[in-house]
């Protein structure tokens, strides 16, 4: 008998519970965002929940007391910290008198990092008859709340392939994004990527990290940031957020502090000092076994040379010299494909209640598809390497 719950809290389950949902080897090693300590500091610490606009509402599948399968999900009352944003669709329900929120995510906060979204035991992985009928029942309990006005839409944000494929089978429409991505080509060091570049990026490259020079850099992992290392981190983070946003970013102080102890293991820290050992800029990562994900950056001073070494070069350092394989520097992309990020589609997965303006959401979605495959195929053409065959 399978049984589907909403928690509105995972404290209500244990991580050893949820952790096996998401990983076939050790938690650690795995994509980090799904991971109950990440995020539970995001519900503990406030940045869900609360006042925020998102509420956690996690659907679970259980097998009599077994949890068995879970969909990190979040009820939200507005578009922001998706990436994958909805403002133009939320708009025009507006225009046209028709209720758009609240909506069911299926995603990360304020996190555009492609990943699992669906997480069942491994015993279900391997008989793909029965992985079928769970995410059956799932979509048809997603539908069935989108009908009774639980919520007005379901959104799929940032799937893998295999599970955006099948959640179109279950009737969702597809919609995509273009993100910049850096592939670790067995360089050896930081030269052989800089090698394989046309002669004026690379000289660009060297005199932007020569720029940088003149602050103090360090490598930090997460067991070696003390206490003072994340004030500074938070601090730059805050300044950066309040000057661009207005507001001093989305992740709360206490996350933070929480993320340091529970995910230590997944955390990498790129910051920059000045001669009195006063940090002004950080940019704070997580890793996988094989990606570093560049998260979430901040700076006490104006310094683009700065953004670009702390940012880039320092994480593309870092991945040769771990031996990963990837980089995912995270949203936006004209910066990481002058240095060699190379675009990749991402997917949204969408169910909407019908209304008057579904067609034109599916028309949107099309015709933004085929927007996005042109500039994609224009991006690669744009790499800065000497020689690449698309």
């Amino acid at each position: 008998m399978l049984t589907i719950k909403w928690l509105h809290s995972l404290s209500a389950v244990s991580a050893a519970q949820w952790d096996a949902l998401f990983t076939t080897d050790n938690t650690a090693a795995a994509y980090p965002f799904c991971r109950h300590a990440f995020l539970l500091a995001l519900e503990q610490g406030g940045s869900v929940d609360a006042a925020s606009g998102w509420q956690s509402q996690h659907l679970t599948l259980w097998q009599h007391d077994n949890l068995i399968g879970a969909v990190p999900g979040y009820l939200k009352q507005h578009s922001y910290g998706e990436y994958l944003f909805d403002w133009q669709i939320a708009e025009a329900y507006q225009q046209h008198q028709l209720v758009y929120y609240p909506k069911w995510v299926a995603a990360i906060p304020f996190t555009p990092a492609t990943g699992p979204r669906l997480g069942v035991l491994p015993a279900l992985l391997v008989d793909p008859a029965l992985f079928d009928t769970v995410l059956t029942l799932i979509c048809d309990t997603l539908k069935q709340a989108v009908a009774s006005q639980q919520f007005y839409s379901v959104q799929w944000l940032y799937t893998g392939n295999a599970l955006h494929e099948k959640l179109l089978q279950q009737g969702f429409l597809a919609r995509h994004d273009v993100q910049f991505l850096w592939h670790n080509k067995a360089y050896q060091e930081f030269d052989d990527y800089l090698n394989q570049l046309n002669s004026r990026k690379r000289k660009q490259i060297r005199q932007e990290r020569k720029a940088a020079a003149g602050f103090r850099l360090a490598t930090l992992t997460g067991s070696e940031l003390s206490a003072e290392h994340w004030q500074g981190i938070i601090r730059c983070y805050q300044a950066t957020y309040l000057k661009r946003s207005g507001h001093p970013g989305y992740i709360s102080t206490q996350s933070f502090i929480t993320l340091a102890t529970t995910m230590a293991d997944n955390i990498v820290v790129f910051a920059a000092f000045t001669d009195s050992n006063n940090m002004i800029a950080a940019a704070l990562c997580f890793k996988s076994a094989d990606t570093l994900y560049g998260r979430y950056w901040g700076a006490l001073i104006d310094a683009e040379h700065l953004h670009f070494e702390l940012c880039y070069y320092q994480g593309i350092e870092y991945c040769i010299r771990h031996g990963l394989r990837y980089y995912d520097a995270g949203a936006q992309g004209e910066h990481k494909l002058k240095r060699g990020f190379e675009p990749v589609m991402r997917n949204g997965s969408y169910l909407f209640a019908e209304t008057l303006l579904s067609g034109a959401i599916t028309a949107y979605f099309q015709q933004e598809t085929e927007h996005l495959k042109a500039y994609s195929t224009a991006a690669m053409q744009a790499l800065p390497y000497k020689k690449y065959n698309v």
